[in-house]
């Protein structure tokens, strides 16, 4: 792998691609885990008369795993975001998800909701990390969330925060381009494959970014990384890891982009 882009990034940050879009996000002794999912490969799972079926198989099992501090669930309610080891990996452990998603995990305590835009704060070790939800259109009438993950640890750039930015599952959003006036993206992990499904009216309907969305935003956030996610481990991604690639260079943010091997820490910053 090529070496990482140089940021001004003032902590240690490294991040474990677990499979499809679950990563560990290595935060200098705190560990933050995105969409969960750890099936094996060739598993189906029956959804509103689709079937999905893994290709590859989780590079970590539950018992592999650092100690978790939190959860950044970008919705629960699809399998290649949350699956059944991934649902006791929840239990007794602050989980940030969408307002729908909070109400269907209850009553676990640490189930906390996340409206577009809206920051929570989470404390660990005597470190506060305030938590902002971002906007994503997935599928008709679903909800889902994206993160945006700031501490005082992180430092700045330009009198704007450094931050983490985990897109969740969702089409490109021209809205999205706000939060660089607020925020300064330091590290953007993106949730791709161009997934496409039927649509009601006929034709398809993409609901994840391709990898020329993902370029589109990557620059429109002023993100100084790209990391890419969910392109690889099920039937249903339509663009895989030497499309994307080929995607991304020839719209010429490949400078830009760290790729991850599954199961292998990779240090960023």
């Amino acid at each position: 792998m090529a070496s990482s882009p140089k940021l001004n990034f003032a902590a240690p940050l490294s991040l474990t691609h677990i499979g499809t879009a679950a990563a560990i996000i290595h935060l200098n002794g705190v560990n933050l885990i995105t969409d969960p999912v750890f099936s094996a490969a060739g598993e189906e799972f029956h959804l509103g008369g689709h079937t999905l079926k893994t290709t590859l198989s989780a590079a970590l099992s539950l018992s592999h795993l650092p100690p978790i501090d939190a959860v950044l669930l970008s919705h629960e309610d699809h399998p290649d975001n949350l699956d059944s080891p991934g649902r006791q990996l929840l239990d007794g452990r602050h989980v940030l998800t969408t307002p729908d998603g909070a109400s269907k995990l209850a009553p676990r305590p640490g189930v906390r909701a996340l409206h577009p835009w809206e920051t929570t704060t989470l404390t660990f070790g005597g470190r506060e990390f305030a938590i902002t939800g971002t906007p994503c259109v997935h599928l008709p009438g679903g909800e889902v969330t994206g993160f945006i993950i700031t501490t005082p640890e992180f430092g700045e750039t330009d009198g704007l925060p450094n931050a983490i930015y985990f897109s969740g599952d969702t089409i490109y959003l021209p809205e999205l381009a706000q939060m660089k006036d607020k925020f300064h993206i330091s590290v953007a992990l993106l949730n791709i494959g161009n997934v496409l499904v039927p649509h009601p009216e006929g034709g398809v309907l993409q609901i994840t970014m391709a990898g020329e969305d993902a370029a589109r935003l990557a620059r429109e956030i002023e993100a100084d990384v790209l990391v890419p996610m969910h392109f690889e481990s099920w039937a249903h991604f339509t663009e895989g890891k030497e499309e994307l690639r080929g995607a991304l260079e020839r719209e010429g943010v490949q400078e830009k982009v760290v790729w991850l091997e599954p199961g292998v820490k990779t240090r960023v910053v």
